[in-house]
């Protein structure tokens, strides 16, 4: 019981957008990283360098990481990173099922990511989510993000 009002006080720091410059950083690079290769490959690096990471942080480390593998030309690198991204993302989810931004995260990859790759199982269920809680929502740059991951 206790740690299930824990998780939803965390939840719900993150949803109201307190400001944090790590990840104001993070949310309004995270679009730009799918171009910017060195912004991509820097923000990985910065994130590893955390210590106690916090699920959302994991999660956008795992976004990244899924991210990097259009930037890497060898296929086994490719597939490799991914699959680190992914293992990230489903661990921060595993850790805040209910976190909006965790579920944005991974919308946004399963959304990008070829059918052959096998993640894609959950686009409806996050998108379900997101709707639904999106009002709950206080930072201005992820709700941007998140109206243009819908739109698309």
């Amino acid at each position: 019981m206790m740690r299930t009002i824990s998780l939803l006080l965390l939840s719900l720091c993150f949803l109201t957008g307190f400001k944090n410059p790590v990840m104001t950083g993070l949310r309004e690079n995270y679009n730009k990283t799918v171009a910017d290769k060195k912004l991509c490959e820097n923000t990985i690096r910065e994130l590893r360098t955390l210590k106690n990471m916090s699920p959302t942080q994991l999660a956008y480390l795992g976004g990244l990481q899924a991210i990097w593998a259009n930037h890497v030309f060898n296929p086994i690198d490719k597939l490799g990173t991914f699959n680190k991204g992914k293992k990230n993302i489903e661990r921060a989810i595993f850790l805040e099922p209910n976190n909006i931004e965790l579920r944005f995260i991974r919308l946004s990859i399963q959304k990008n990511t070829p059918s052959f790759l096998g993640y894609k199982s959950n686009i409806k269920e996050d998108t379900i989510l997101i709707m639904e809680h999106r009002k709950m929502i206080s930072s201005e740059i992820l709700i941007k993000n998140i109206d243009t991951l819908l739109k698309n």
